[in-house]
């Protein structure tokens, strides 16, 4: 996404529009390239893509010099939802990597710009395919419409071009779905994108997550009405982008789906047609069959893709064989932030060079492009500190991300405290109500450039347990679990009639509670949970943070009844938290040592 805000003012599509066109910043506008330095030829091509053909325009970057004779790797880019070729981050790509020496080809995902087709949410089968009609043409196999061809791209062999892919978000989850069909690739930078449409979308955070969860309403129909919008950013749409009157401009399952979370009812044969095609559009779906070296770049203030779900994916490339590394960067879709922090890369600024992020994907393309053994691509996990001044040690790093170890017990007195032995009995009640009663962000006010109220919850809607002050400073690095047990009889009442709208549905949260009294949600995460069971314990994983509890602070973990970013519980369903010393919820934290 681009960190520059959007006015106020513009209509939504727009606005929503600009801010997720690419999600390395670009605060500052790109200077102008020295004459010579390469070329830009506009180009369309007509490239199979599942059971149809699309027409895609790119723009093809050759940098002077590079010819038949002296051939050049080539770096392949496309925008964000919404976005095209032109957008400021993904045409700054293009002419940085250019610059830089590499062939560069920047093109419109399909059903946005001028491309053409129906959106299909990165579909390996569609989009993944005509992407990789793409890499045929920089192979020197396919021509484009107006009969360009290219001979001066590095080949590994006969029609195996060497080539790496950039982008984020959307233009993120399409490397992945290339790289599935398509093994020619050799170098993948996929930055703050998903793992699975299904948990993205509708996130269930207790451990059963075949149960659906809570629908983030916000960000989703942020993204359905961009894409239905498209007229208002391409009047004159190609007749390919158009499906129906019912479904404007997706493929008719991605609107079946959005209707179905909207509807706020979870029929099991309607979740299941949900989930399969989410995930089917998913690495989740697919990450067997990518081979392809990959650095994974998230961002930790996100609520649409956290840091959980490219920890998901580092695990399974890595597991498998796939060469992986991962960095947790301090932006993401959420936040607002007009400047990128300190080490982030800024297409815009042209900080290749000078940000940590830039330089370790210099290196991973300068290992893998152009095959120099000699480069150190950098540390397995690295991850971004807001507390460190200096900006040469704000990055840490570790050779895997930290597993939660630290355990807290949760007393009936609303303590969290350090031993069982602590925990006082006790029983506590809080219940919903008809309309959110808790705020922890409005999705897309940070794109929009519009004032969030802070995050509240309102009184008797929500439990709280707190620690005492830390005598020391406590560093949280990673995906804190929670292990609770809740009692809600009008719950248990409905919660097997076929329909999992019918379970109880609650957030938890980790707040920093200052020695004033001042409460900061971290990055505004929350962690929807639609409860299997309710007679029995379930485990919450809790928002991936990184973040320091300084020396005085204390922590807070809050489970409320609501948030107005999400769908929520159907009817009022009061619950009930007991806790004894030998019978209690507990909460695990992945704490470091710096």
């Amino acid at each position: 996404m681009s960190r520059r805000l959007a006015p106020a003012r513009a209509p939504l599509a727009l606005a929503v529009t600009a801010a997720l066109a690419w999600p390395l910043a670009v605060a500052a506008p790109a200077a102008a390239s020295a004459p010579g330095r390469y070329t830009v030829t506009a180009l369309r091509f007509t490239v199979p893509a599942g059971d149809r053909t699309c027409t895609v325009d790119a723009d093809l970057y050759r940098p002077a010099g590079v010819d038949a004779a002296h051939p050049a790797p080539a770096v392949l880019t496309t925008n964000g939802f919404g976005g095209s070729k032109s957008d400021g981050g993904t045409a700054a790509a293009g002419r940085a990597f250019a610059e830089r020496g590499y062939v560069s080809l920047v093109y419109s995902g399909l059903g946005f710009g001028r491309s053409g087709c129906l959106i299909s949410l990165d579909d390996p089968g569609i989009d993944g395919r005509a992407a990789s009609g793409l890499v045929d043409f920089l192979a020197g196999e396919r021509a484009a419409d107006d009969g360009t061809t290219v001979d001066y791209v590095t080949a590994d062999g006969e029609g195996d071009p060497r080539v790496g892919m950039i982008g984020g978000s959307y233009g993120g989850a399409i490397q992945l779905a290339t790289a599935s069909v398509d093994h020619r690739l050799d170098a993948l930078v996929p930055m703050v994108t998903w793992h699975d449409l299904s948990y993205s979308l509708d996130p269930n955070n207790a451990a059963d997550r075949r149960v659906p969860g809570a629908a983030k309403w916000q960000w989703m129909n942020g993204f359905f009405l961009i894409g239905e919008g498209q007229p208002l950013l391409q009047p004159a749409l190609d007749p390919s982008r158009v499906n129906s009157l019912k479904c404007l401009h997706f493929v008719t399952r991605a609107c079946e789906t959005i209707r179905t979370l909207n509807s706020g009812r979870y029929p099991a044969d309607r979740t299941k047609a949900l989930q399969e095609y989410a995930r089917g559009v998913s690495p989740v779906s697919y990450l067997h069959r990518v081979r392809t070296p990959t650095l994974l770049v998230q961002g930790q203030a996100d609520s649409l893709f956290n840091l959980g779900e490219a920890e998901a994916t580092y695990k399974t490339l890595r597991a498998q064989g796939t060469t992986a590394k991962m960095i947790w960067q301090s932006a993401g879709h959420s936040g607002g932030e007009s400047e990128p922090a300190s080490g982030e890369l800024n297409m815009g600024a042209g900080n290749l060079e000078t940000s940590y992020v830039g330089k370790r994907v210099l290196a991973w393309f300068d290992r893998y492009l152009h095959r120099d053994t000699s480069v150190d691509t950098g540390p397995s996990f690295a991850y971004y500190r807001d507390w460190i001044d200096d900006p040469r040690h704000t990055y840490a790093t570790a050779g895997t991300v930290p597993a939660p170890h630290r355990r807290l017990y949760l007393s009936g007195d609303g303590k969290l405290v350090d031993d069982r032995a602590k925990v006082a009995r006790g029983s506590r009640e809080y219940r919903n109500r008809l309309v959110p009663t808790s705020h922890s962000e409005s999705s897309l006010a940070g794109m929009l450039g519009l004032r969030d109220p802070a995050p509240y919850d309102r009184k008797g809607t929500y439990l709280d347990w707190t620690t005492e002050p830390f005598t020391d400073a406590v560093d949280v690095v990673g995906t804190p679990r929670a292990r609770l047990k809740v009692i809600s009889p009008r719950t248990e009442r409905v919660q097997h009639s076929g329909d999992a709208a019918d379970k109880l549905v609650l957030f938890a949260k980790l707040y920093d509670v200052a020695p004033d009294g001042t409460r900061t949600l971290v990055h505004r995460l929350v962690s929807p949970v639609r409860v299997p069971d309710v007679t029995k314990p379930f485990t919450v994983s809790l928002p991936g943070i990184v973040h320091r509890y300084a020396k005085g602070h204390r922590l807070r973990l809050v489970v409320a009844a609501s948030d107005g970013a999400y769908g929520g519980n159907k009817g009022v369903k009061p619950v009930t938290v007991t806790s004894a010393p030998g019978d209690t919820g507990t909460l695990d934290l992945p704490v470091v040592r710096h």
